[in-house]
């Protein structure tokens, strides 16, 4: 009896220090930010497309930590490197959930590597697999297979430069090292059926997390409507797309299987894992576990890198200068007769500044990937309330003044000598227990495209009907949550035609 007297007792306490708390936090205000609206909050103020501009001027106006909202949504913006370490690194246990998705819900794709929450049981599993794969050493066995595909990007590049930025993404190269990566499959020409085949995947899972297109991510209570009822195409465009999807998730995956049946398989991820060294049996559980990251892997991999190799073409033309002085270092380590390879790259410490600046000049994804608070938390004297969407303003922490002095120009310099620039690998990969676990995979694609390209050619400016230049506006676009380089055109002028020779199908 005095046992539960004391229980009760102890309950008592702690709901009454709870409350407490409560309270006393309750009485902090937000971070500051715009003055919303008493129904709709901020949305009226949001631009439907690229809203990172919009966070950008707030930052400037607010101060590295704002907030808005809209129905049903608190926003929390993060746009320094210190609060983003402080609260999704030093806190992740409390940041490292995502938002729930609701139309990412309806189409069954809440266990995909992007979307799956922190507290669900295949997340730690998640990533320990993923990064034992995407180790350092783990990659170094696609290699070979990295340079043949950055071989036929070259060879491509000559005979055909009008159409540069379709090598780069839906052609061979990243995506043909990635579908190698994870299921063994090998690109043999272009047009490959199954680069189409996941490219039209990722479009579609672009379609349902579009921020600000559904209506029922402001209003939940929709999700429960018939799917005939009227205003609720919402949910048959979710189940529709859901039911592809499905049929993109397990299709890759079970060709290999098929494969290793046979005998007749490529070592891959999906292959490794599905037969482990100790011999032990693959259970359903741990197989639909090996689905869900092989497809990440592809998902996470091949637009991202697209992206960036995008925007190098870009800056090399706008910085011809630049240009110059990578392709010097390249001639005077690896000379002109032969392509760089990755035995080259601690001698290459110019190409790896130049990568670094890459990454920050021209962040991949500029709004990074939602956080969502897992409880209440106290920050600088604000409130963060429990269920907060945090969003790490990578655009905004990439323009520093403070950071980076002149954060427009494109400045490999900057992480070169005895007192470089802060790294820009500490935010464009991500922070705390979401952090991406295939840095070390991109690098290395970067690498070794960005190198063979400056070894073959000098990329130049357009030119028009008059002979003279043509520089374009260095402008992107968003892509779903990622971002591109708007279409420019530019010239590959060969620098030794017995070095492409080598490459020439």
């Amino acid at each position: 009896m005095s046992s539960g007297i004391f229980v009760l007792f102890v309950a008592a306490a702690a709901t009454a220090f709870f409350k407490f708390y409560s309270r006393r936090c309750s009485r902090l205000p937000l971070p500051p930010g715009p003055r919303s609206k008493f129904f709709t909050g901020n949305l009226h103020q949001l631009p439907k497309k690229e809203p990172v501009w919009t966070y950008a001027t707030w930052a400037e106006r607010y101060g590295p930590i704002f907030s808005f909202r809209v129905p049903n949504r608190q926003f929390i913006v993060l746009s320094s490197l210190k609060s983003a370490t402080d609260l999704l690194d030093s806190r992740a246990t409390t940041y490292s959930d995502r938002p729930k998705l609701w139309m990412v819900e309806l189409a069954k794709q809440n266990l995909n590597v992007f979307n799956i929450s922190f507290t669900h049981p295949y997340f730690k599993t998640y990533r320990t697999v993923l990064k034992n794969s995407l180790s350092t050493r783990t990659i170094q066995t696609y290699q070979s297979l990295q340079t043949e595909q950055c071989r036929v990007l070259i060879d491509s590049l000559h005979k055909d430069p009008e159409h540069f930025a379709g090598h780069i993404t839906r052609c061979r190269n990243t995506a043909a090292v990635v579908l190698y990566l994870a299921y063994g499959w090998k690109v043999i020409e272009s047009g490959d059926y199954w680069i189409d085949f996941l490219q039209e995947a990722l479009e579609f899972s672009a379609i349902i997390s579009k921020p600000g297109r559904w209506l029922v991510e402001v209003m939940p209570l929709l999700r429960f409507l018939p799917s005939w009822f009227p205003g609720a195409g919402f949910k048959r465009v979710a189940f529709d797309i859901g039911k592809k999807l499905s049929r993109f998730d397990g299709t890759p995956f079970n060709w290999t299987k098929q494969q290793i049946q046979s005998g007749n398989y490529a070592h891959s991820f999906v292959s490794e894992q599905l037969l482990p060294g100790d011999g032990s049996t693959v259970s359903a559980q741990q197989e639909d576990i090996i689905a869900w990251c092989s497809q990440g892997i592809y998902g996470a991999g091949v637009d991202t890198t697209a992206s960036s190799l995008t925007s190098f073409i870009l800056a090399m033309m706008l910085y011809p200068e630049v240009q110059k002085r990578a392709q010097a270092e390249i001639d005077a380590v690896v000379g002109r007769d032969q392509f760089p390879a990755f035995k080259d790259r601690e001698k290459l410490p110019y190409i790896g500044a130049l990568i670094q600046e890459l990454l920050r000049w021209a962040p991949v994804a500029p709004e990074g990937v939602p956080h969502c608070t897992m409880r209440e938390d106290v920050y600088e004297g604000y409130r963060i309330p429990k269920g907060s969407i945090v969003i790490s303003n990578i655009l905004s922490i990439s323009r520093d003044k403070e950071m980076y002095p002149d954060p427009l120009e494109f400045r490999p310099e900057r992480f070169i000598g005895p007192s470089p620039q802060t790294d820009p690998r500490k935010f464009v990969f991500g922070f705390g227990g979401r952090r991406c676990p295939g840095l070390h995979f991109a690098e290395a694609l970067l690498y070794l495209n960005i190198s063979c390209i400056l070894a073959a050619f000098t990329i130049v400016k357009q030119l028009d009907e008059m002979g003279e230049e043509i520089t374009p506006p260095v402008e992107f676009e968003n892509v779903g949550p990622l971002w591109h380089p708007k279409p420019f055109k530019c010239r590959f002028i060969p620098r030794n035609k017995d070095l492409l020779a080598t490459v020439s199908q």
